[in-house]
């Protein structure tokens, strides 16, 4: 069955949805004094990115020019995506942690004309480059220089420039906006990678306009929710759930700050919110190592509360009635447990998405039972971020659901999944070899991810196919499926990596969740110690140790961890051990901590 999807660009979608609710509520964000919220409606939004998009056409762009946004997730960066999107342009995205040398490759490599970025220190990478294209800067924070070159101007000159245009020929815009064809480049997202510099995937308008009908089409987004993103939208993942929101006109509150999430969700009390697993796993741990911490009743009520939710879920997954005993049981632990967790994601959820990695099973399961079932899906920036997904009511946990729309899935015969159709990328900019690598013969898109397929279409993907590791015995070892189950057991882990390519047996690095470590440390002769102390300690070693002999009861003889080392720190960007989406470098993380890992496998033989 095709998906119809009546819009041609992103302006398209995005002046139908004026025309059709000009004053509901289109997005959310803090006050300039962080005391409340702000709303704008369609119409608003509409007259500001109309007057970035004139005063962008001003500057010299037209069409399929590339505008980059260096930006922490605010109301700014949506209204600068569309100005950029009516102009005629393609923005580039450069995420606010990006180092200086990556983000002038970025802006070099695009071509990009202007650059829109958040205060000054974002400024300062991009001046230490050749970037010949480079025209303008535009700062959404503080005063321009007026000394700089290239030249900048602030976000509100470039607006009032926009408006005097605008006055000039009101229409100019929309006449623009209907010159924009589905084909046309709209979005250069740079990879970034677990190796290598980044590589430039081209997104196209009908792309982008396809993942808008089809998140509504599964009922992922209805027009009744009330929308939280805080997702980096300098990744595919929140640049999709932007279409999303525009096709099915849901109110969405705007604000990227990790640190307020859970401040956010008490306030706005959403019923929809998207994230990463790592946002599912620090809830997690913090809920489990509170009830662990707070020991004898409250520890028993929580340990039988679980068990009989992730009952219930039994039943639920198997198509199963769930016996009357049972129905009154998870009542009461609804009441004394689950309804707490509830309350403090703002006791209105209605869905829970969670994409970019893969969600560790025993937590889905978790959520499950407390009444929170997360719909885990799966797609990858060159396939525009969603391709599979759980429906509502539909979830089968493990996996990443059924594809949207009219999207297209086979595995090859190593089990690679392979995709086809409108979301996928047009290539790598300026790669046509590695374009030509990324495909099939016949077109098909080659994921790099190991998967299954089930009668009923649902996706399990098992690894990515680079990271399947060999041991020196033989053995092939899937690293990401242990470390999402050693994350689920032990509440107190940040991040876990297995060691084991070309090893004589599999060793494990492991950072702890400050936070939920010195909840533990409290009461004891570690409390108030600094974090390396804590994690260094004898006590430490034991507390981990024992989840890893759980781990270990839980895998194959060949896959048990031998060995584990608990890091002095947690793994960061800055040090390139994780990617901006939360995923980790492998490379980098072995790079940092050569030395303990050599210590891990002091006297053994690897594989030459």
């Amino acid at each position: 069955m095709t998906l119809e999807v009546p819009y041609r660009s992103i302006p398209d979608m995005f002046f139908t949805r004026v025309a059709a609710t000009p004053d509901a509520r289109a997005f959310g964000y803090p006050t300039p004094d962080d005391s409340g919220q702000e709303w704008l409606t369609w119409s608003q939004v509409a007259d500001r990115a109309k007057a970035i998009a004139a005063g962008l056409r001003s500057y010299g762009v037209g069409s399929e020019d590339r505008v980059a946004i260096m930006s922490n997730t605010r109301i700014e960066w949506v209204l600068a995506d569309l100005g950029i999107m009516c102009a005629g342009g393609a923005t580039t995205t450069v995420y606010p942690t990006t180092e200086a040398e990556d983000a002038t490759f970025i802006l070099r490599d695009s071509g990009s004309k202007v650059a829109i970025v958040e205060e000054a220190s974002q400024v300062a990478k991009l001046t230490s480059g050749d970037l010949p294209d480079l025209s303008h800067i535009v700062l959404i924070d503080g005063p321009a220089s007026a000394e700089a070159s290239p030249p900048q101007v602030t976000l509100a000159d470039l607006e009032e420039a926009g408006r005097a245009a605008l006055a000039d020929d009101p229409a100019m815009i929309e006449s623009i906006a209907e010159s924009v064809e589905p084909d046309h480049l709209a979005t250069l997202i740079y990879t970034s990678g677990t190796t290598g510099r980044p590589k430039g995937v081209e997104l196209l308008h009908r792309g982008w306009c396809w993942q808008g009908v089809a998140q509504a089409e599964l009922g992922v987004m209805v027009p009744d929710d009330l929308h939280f993103l805080w997702l980096p939208l300098s990744h595919s993942f929140g640049k999709t759930l932007i279409c999303g929101v525009i096709h099915a006109g849901v109110p969405t509150y705007v604000d990227g700050r990790v640190d307020k999430i859970v401040d956010n969700l008490g306030a706005i009390r959403p019923t929809l919110m998207c994230a990463a697993p790592r946002v599912y796993e620090k809830v997690y741990n913090k809920v489990v190592a509170t009830a662990v911490q707070a020991g004898g009743l409250k520890a028993k009520i929580f340990g039988w509360a679980t068990g009989v939710g992730k009952q219930v879920v039994a039943h639920q997954q198997a198509g199963t009635p769930v016996p009357g005993g049972l129905k009154a049981k998870y009542a009461i632990a609804t009441k004394l447990v689950f309804s707490k967790l509830q309350a403090r994601l703002g006791g209105r959820i209605r869905a829970l998405v969670s994409g970019a990695a893969p969600l560790p099973k025993d937590i889905a399961e978790f959520f499950a039972a407390a009444g929170l079932p997360i719909l885990e899906g799966y797609g990858l920036t060159e396939t525009s971020a969603g391709n599979f997904v759980n429906r509502p009511g539909q979830v089968k946990i493990g996996s990443v659901g059924q594809p949207l729309g009219d999207l297209e899935c086979k595995l090859d015969e190593d089990g690679e999944v392979l995709l086809r159709g409108t979301p996928v990328m047009r290539g790598y900019r300026n790669l046509p070899d590695e374009t030509a690598a990324a495909f099939t013969q016949d077109g098909w898109f080659r994921t790099g991810d190991i998967g299954e397929l089930d009668a009923d279409g649902y996706l399990k993907i098992t690894d990515r196919k680079k990271d399947l590791v060999k041991t020196s015995g033989g053995k092939y070892i899937a690293p990401s499926q242990i470390e999402g189950m050693f994350k689920a057991i032990c509440p107190y882990t940040s991040q876990a990596v297995v060691v084991a390519h070309g090893r004589n047996f599999p060793t494990m690095l492991i950072s702890l969740d400050p936070e939920a470590i010195a909840g533990w440390a409290e009461g004891g002769p570690l409390a108030g110690k600094p974090y390396e102390e804590i994690v260094s300690s004898p006590e430490v070693e034991a507390l981990v140790n024992g989840y890893i002999k759980q781990l270990n009861e839980k895998l194959n003889r060949w896959e048990t961890i031998k060995k584990f080392a608990i890091l002095p720190r947690d793994l960061t960007i800055e040090d390139g051990e994780i990617t901006p989406s939360m995923k980790v470098r492998r490379h980098g993380v072995e790079q940092s901590f050569s030395d303990t890992i050599d210590k891990l496998y002091a006297g053994s033989v690897a594989e030459v």
